[in-house]
């Protein structure tokens, strides 16, 4: 499980194909803190470290096709920063919301408002899916846990601090940039108990 709260970024030093897998070679600050077989969250996408070179602070991970078809990991190059977060442990905080590491869907940034300090970011994404957002409801952006502005159907925008700015990769973002959603896994619940009860009353 994780909190949504970014520890730090990494950069994608290389890509390797494996037949219909993609090894990610990630270059991070914490990399000689990791270990083999160890959970991070990759903008927000749960992974396993398989390999760690402490020298060079470098690990490596693997994406199915599964998880490049329903994530951005797919538009990822040499170079790309990515948002970083390991496990929660029993006994830390929840500072953030409850974060499973699996991603719903992607979206893609719509706009961007620039404000005195601060800065408001607007995305899109497929209802079609059956995901929802509420005001002031949780949601996790490239694995930054915010709480929702605005929120109407296929479109939400979340308020970016200044120090989430400079520690995401949020500071990176333009209009068409994919980003990974997580939704709030209570109202995921809660929405799919609905639909059942109202599918058995039809019935």
């Amino acid at each position: 499980m994780f909190t949504g709260i970014v520890e730090t970024t990494g950069k994608v030093v290389k890509i390797e194909k494996d037949r219909g897998n993609i090894h990610y070679y990630i270059q991070t600050n914490i990399a000689d803190e990791l270990k083999v077989d160890q959970s991070i969250a990759h903008d927000g996408v749960c992974l396993t470290t398989v390999d760690v070179d402490k020298d060079k602070k470098i690990y490596k991970m693997t994406a199915i096709q599964e998880t490049l078809d329903k994530t951005n990991m797919r538009t990822w190059e040499e170079g790309y920063e990515v948002n970083l977060e390991r496990c929660t442990p029993l006994n830390g905080r929840l500072d953030g919301h409850i974060v499973q590491g699996h991603i719903d869907q992607t979206a893609v940034c719509s706009k961007v408002e620039e404000f005195d300090g601060s800065w408001k970011f607007y995305f899109d994404y497929d209802p079609g899916k059956n995901n929802i957002t509420v005001e002031k409801g949780s949601i996790s952006v490239n694995g930054v846990s915010f709480t929702v502005v605005d929120s109407e159907k296929g479109m939400f925008s979340v308020a970016v601090i200044p120090y989430t700015y400079e520690v995401t990769n949020f500071r990176n973002f333009k209009v068409g940039t994919v980003v990974n959603l997580e939704f709030d896994v209570i109202g995921k619940y809660v929405a799919k108990l609905l639909e059942e009860h109202f599918e058995a009353k039809k019935k």
